[in-house]
């Protein structure tokens, strides 16, 4: 019986807190925080993961650490999954979540943002399930700290990450899945999508280092930076103006993982999927940009992600950009709007 009103841990995270425990090993039970980037009560750990084909692992915690203070925000909490050529910034999102009675965390994942070691590829990857000893990291420090009803928040490639994650992993203390313009497919072309990335995933298998252009399309990032047409700031080192190149692993990895949940999702927690009301095109900055999603298509959005389980609510916001927290204040507001509102339904406060 459970008197404590907590959900109890599950098998898994049971036996991971134990072992933790018993072998008191380092990397978690005695993590350390210090001051963020960010300020104003935002603090952030390095966890150290095992080594991999590029070399030493990071990922990097990040945690508000203001107003965490009742029973609920203790009880209830956010961890968010930033996206692809990006890492987490978005102090009001943070700000808004505790407001609203949840902790609040963010993880940058290995070689984005906080996480990138020197001499490393940034955005590497071979698979997709590499990212999950990053996620298992900040479940566990949340757990350390009292949260035990955990809603998994994910942009972009992060959404892909999160969906992923939970089609493999039933047996967590995650109680639902937030969408936000989650990346389920290429925006392209039939040709691009049926012949173009299958051979180039091919050639990921064996030669995963092959560097693929991927134009120098600046339209999105100024839609965001308050230096160009946007409102935003952050660090253009770690979320970049002009693209990066990607490699064919990187692709092989992010296909593979749009193709599982394509084939059979079955995320058994509820999910809040949400887009922008329409796409906008060209790799130069218009009017348009500032309105519109202008890196997936959200119609495929829609389209898989009313797929991936058997409890999805799906929102578009006209007007909302990409990243829809980023867009123009009255869809931002709505957007959060939609995302407490739907919360307060799966996660209703404790009564006192």
């Amino acid at each position: 019986m459970n008197l404590t009103g907590h959900r109890p841990l599950s098998v898994c995270t049971a036996i991971l807190v134990a072992l933790l425990t018993c072998v008191g090993i380092d990397t978690l039970a005695a993590s350390r925080w210090h001051p963020d980037i960010l300020g104003d009560g935002y603090v952030c750990t390095t966890i150290y993961q095992p080594a991999d084909y590029g070399g030493d692992v990071t990922c990097t915690v990040i945690r508000h650490d203001v107003g965490c203070n009742t029973a609920d925000t203790l009880r209830r909490g956010v961890l968010y999954i930033h996206g692809y050529n990006d890492y987490f910034f978005q102090k009001d999102m943070g700000d808004r979540f505790v407001g609203s009675g949840y902790a609040f965390y963010a993880v940058d994942l290995r070689r984005y943002g906080r996480s990138v070691l020197p001499y490393r590829r940034p955005y590497e990857v071979r698979n997709i399930a590499e990212y999950y000893a990053d996620i298992d990291s900040a479940l566990m420090l949340m757990h350390q700290n009292g949260v035990r009803d955990i809603v998994l928040m994910g942009h972009s490639t992060g959404g892909l990450v999160a969906a992923s994650y939970l089609n493999t992993r039933h047996d967590t203390e995650i109680r639902a899945l937030v969408l936000n313009s989650p990346f389920l497919e290429w925006n392209m072309g039939g040709f691009m999508r049926h012949v173009a990335i299958p051979i180039v995933g091919c050639l990921g298998r064996h030669f995963p280092n092959i560097a693929i252009s991927q134009g120098d399309g600046t339209a999105y990032a100024e839609s965001l930076l308050k230096q160009y047409h946007g409102q935003w700031e952050f660090n253009t080192d770690w979320k970049t103006i002009h693209p990066r190149k990607v490699t064919a692993g990187w692709i092989r990895a992010i296909s593979e993982a749009q193709d599982a949940l394509h084939r059979h999702s079955w995320i058994t927690v509820p999910i809040l999927l949400m887009s922008s009301g329409h796409s906008v095109y060209g790799d130069k900055w218009t009017p348009e940009h500032q309105h519109g999603d202008a890196v997936l298509n959200v119609e495929d959005i829609r389209r898989y992600g009313v797929t991936l389980g058997p409890d999805v609510k799906s929102y578009k916001f006209e007007g909302g950009l990409h990243d829809l927290i980023l867009s123009d204040r009255p869809v931002a507001d709505a957007v959060y709007r939609t995302i407490f509102d739907w919360l307060a339904r799966q996660l209703p406060p404790q009564p006192e």
